[in-house]
């Protein structure tokens, strides 16, 4: 598959304004709430109309406003699966799953009962199936439309840590039938799981792009560094190509290549060491630590934490010593 999208669309807050191609992979759009990762996806689809640019999928023009195309949403042949289900409240599962459905509908309907685990609840109707249920059964009526690639729009939002891991599972799976897909989510973990490229989208631009594991270790921009997890960002100034000063932190760092645009410096809390070392070691009081599931959360002064092992250091005093490893400082130029 090769889309791409080039649109434009006045929204409420901001302009819609993304540009992207998306090739034979799972790619993903990651941002806040409300920065437009919807509607992107109902542009694409065609239930929203941009107001400027062009749609272009495998050659085919989908959308392009100088041209005046805007194929409706059934000639996109898009699977989108809504945030909230959509399903039809007065069709029963078996009618919301062939809804859309083409070729040997019934073969297709006992295909995805048994794959999403629906055997027996055919005769249901909505209201009296549970979160998970629903979920599944919109993705079955995905499944059995004749769509060419995939939109999912925040796919686990309302589902528990346990339907969301099963779905999760099963998505993947999914993925493989059809190669390539659109990811909307404001969960990182589900992205990092799931996809291979990434943007992540501010108040309606593409702030930072490239593939999950390269924005995840090592991210461009401020909106990138707490989207994918960063809790640890200070403005900082250059003092030459291998000092910077962190202004919120009031430290002096060691770091590398330092640019001259230098916005901002950040460090992820499991990138803090609790150990002297020959640069960038300082003593810091300790404000709180609190006990997570897997680590403990070493709250600082100066607005800084750490994440370190259960095991690495039980017992904290007042004061400890940490050292920031140059090479994991982040060096951002917005």
């Amino acid at each position: 598959m090769d889309l791409r999208v080039s649109i434009k669309k006045k929204l409420r807050d901001f302009t819609l304004d993304v540009d992207f191609a998306v090739r034979d992979e799972i790619f993903a759009l990651l941002g806040a709430s409300g920065c437009g990762k919807s509607m992107t996806l109902k542009c694409i689809a065609g239930i929203e109309t941009p107001d400027a640019g062009k749609i272009i999928l495998d050659g085919r023009t989908l959308f392009d406003s100088a041209k005046k195309i805007n194929l409706p949403p059934q000639a996109r042949r898009a699977g989108f699966l809504f945030q909230n289900c959509a399903l039809f409240p007065n069709m029963t599962v078996a009618e919301n799953i062939l809804f859309a459905a083409t070729g040997d509908k019934l073969s297709k309907l006992k295909e995805n009962l048994a794959r999403f685990r629906l055997d027996g609840l055919e005769d249901a109707y909505p209201n009296q199936l549970s979160g998970g249920q629903l979920q599944r059964v919109a993705l079955a009526r995905v499944l059995t439309s004749h769509a060419e690639f995939l939109l999912l729009d925040e796919p686990f939002s309302a589902l528990d840590s346990h339907l969301k891991w099963q779905l999760e599972l099963q998505l993947a799976e999914i993925f493989k039938l059809y190669g390539a897909a659109i990811l909307v989510s404001h969960d990182r973990g589900e992205i990092f799981r799931l996809a291979n490229s990434v943007v992540v989208m501010d108040a309606g631009k593409l702030d930072a792009q490239g593939s999950v594991r390269k924005i995840f270790a090592r991210p461009t921009t401020r909106a990138a560094a707490i989207l994918t997890g960063c809790k640890n960002i200070s403005a900082a100034k250059k003092i030459s190509d291998q000092k910077i000063f962190a202004e919120d932190w009031q430290l002096e760092l060691t770091a590398a290549n330092v640019p001259d645009d230098l916005k901002f410096c950040a460090v992820h809390a499991d990138a803090i060491q609790l150990r002297a070392a020959d640069c960038n070691t300082f003593k810091l009081s300790v404000a709180r630590v609190i006990e997570d599931t897997d680590s403990l959360i070493v709250l600082f002064e100066k607005n800084l934490r750490a994440e370190v092992p259960k095991l690495a250091r039980k017992n904290f005093g007042n004061e400890v010593t940490i050292h920031f490893p140059p090479e994991r400082i982040l060096l951002l130029c917005r």
